[in-house]
């Protein structure tokens, strides 16, 4: 990004006086005071702090310019550059949707349950062999983020790499209609986010928002084998192409084989070519098959999206594989967590090799609402005592679990419970616990703070 703040000011309605620093060169956004670049322009936001306490912090360092609300009196020294605007999110997001459309990119948008931030990278890697991309930083994925991301963007940018996160009704409408999108990706349909859906049909519904703002010409693709997405699209104008594992799907895998630390499979379109994927976890073969769908809409060769798989950057903590200070392997999938990814990265760790014993150290599925019960218990079908050996359960949601497992029978004092507030002595536990040969899940919602678990078993 790089504006004058007279344009800046032009594209947002700004109302007041800005003449003597109509020339001031903005190059990014931040609403973080204390992670913000030199030349960025602020955005006080209104959350549980009101962003405007953190201007001077922000002009301290480095910023070059302010948005200020206009039901704020302005305290900024008289030589700092100030946008008065009546809404400075608002303004943010209009800010975003002309710089979209000054530096005219190709937007590929992406959502799901699960595996968006995975599928995101896939994407990114395989466009950037034979294209300019910027992609969502992190989980920049909401209405704050996904503005931030555009206005990030390099001038040269081909394509823009868009993940979008939902909790609510009406959030993938605003998202799809800011960015309009050439190319919409829905990864799957799962349970998170039900207490506020009630239902995976609602879900679905919600999901289906992103095609709100998709051009005309443009596509969407989504996972073939899930009925409810087949039925919400078949009135859909736009092309359809579909990913999974059925014979009908537009792309689908065959020739599957999981190794220890990757995946190799085959695509129905190229079957004499082999693809690896650097990860575990046989769900992930279809964030592949999205991101392979995506390639193949913006004519990247196979050559070079096999080979953009292969060496995919993955954001950090989704089902990354680290070691311990112990030596043990940890499998590390602390940023989020819900039934159908736990479900997955059990299955995962229950099949691959160890010496040792397999240990699961689960943590609260946040957003489940009056489901949490039911939806926790139900993961004792997912861990029997001869592929799983001790399990760590954190959180007041898990104890269903651990009542389930001890009433399935699997063995009282394999099971590790620990309320709410337990996090020290969980850890404590597992690093007198752990040898070399065994290995370790970490795997909860974000809020239960498994972070902290990881670092003191790794020593970082």
């Amino acid at each position: 990004m790089k504006m004058k703040l007279a344009e800046i000011a032009s594209a947002i309605g700004v109302q007041n006086e800005i003449s003597q620093w109509q020339d001031v060169e903005i190059t990014s956004v931040a609403f973080d005071s204390r992670e913000l670049e030199a030349g960025a322009l602020f955005v006080p936001l209104q959350g549980a702090q009101d962003g405007h306490q953190f201007v001077q912090s922000a002009f301290d360092n480095g910023a070059a310019a302010t948005l200020w609300a206009s039901d704020h009196d302005v305290t900024t020294n008289p030589d700092q550059p100030v946008l008065v605007v009546a809404d400075p999110l608002k303004a943010l997001q209009k800010l975003s949707k002309y710089y979209l459309h000054k530096i005219n990119p190709i937007v590929v948008a992406v959502t799901g349950s699960n595996g968006k931030t995975t599928t995101k990278d896939m994407t990114a890697s395989i466009l950037s062999t034979q294209l300019n991309v910027t992609k969502t930083h992190a989980n920049f994925n909401n209405e704050i983020g996904v503005p931030v991301t555009l206005l990030n963007m390099e001038s040269n940018t081909e394509v823009v790499v868009v993940e979008m996160g939902m909790d609510r009704f009406g959030q993938l409408d605003f998202l799809s209609r800011l960015v309009s999108p050439d190319i919409a990706v829905i990864t799957m349909i799962g349970e998170a986010h039900i207490e506020f859906f009630g239902t995976r049909d609602k879900i679905a519904d919600a999901k289906m928002e992103i095609v709100h703002g998709l051009k005309e010409d443009g596509a969407l693709v989504y996972n073939g084998d899930e009925p409810l997405l087949q039925e919400r699209t078949r009135d859909l104008a736009q092309d359809r192409i579909t990913f999974g594992r059925h014979l009908d799907d537009d792309f689908y895998a065959t020739s599957v084989h999981l190794h220890e630390r990757s995946i190799d499979f085959k695509v129905n379109q190229w079957p004499d070519m082999d693809f690896t994927i650097p990860m575990v976890g046989e769900y992930n073969v279809n964030n592949a098959l999205a991101a392979i769908a995506v390639g193949q809409r913006l004519h990247i060769s196979p050559q070079h999206m096999k080979q953009a798989l292969k060496d995919v950057e993955l954001t950090e903590n989704r089902a990354e594989w680290v070691k311990g200070s112990n030596g043990e392997q940890i499998l590390s999938d602390v940023y989020n967590s819900n039934p159908t990814a736990a479900r997955q990265v059990l299955k995962t760790i229950a099949e691959t090799p160890t010496s040792g014993h397999r240990i699961a150290v689960l943590g609260d599925m946040l957003e489940l609402g009056d489901a949490a019960p039911r939806l926790h218990a139900s993961l004792a079908a997912n861990i029997d005592h001869d592929h799983i050996q001790q399990v760590y359960l954190i959180g007041s949601n898990m104890k269903y679990l651990q009542d389930k497992l001890i009433q399935d029978g699997y063995p009282a004092v394999d099971v590790h419970y620990y309320p709410d507030d337990g996090l020290a002595q969980l850890t404590t536990d597992l690093q007198r616990a752990l040898t070399a040969d065994d290995m370790v899940l970490l795997k909860a919602s974000h809020g239960i703070h498994l972070e902290e678990v990881l670092r003191a078993l790794t020593n970082k």
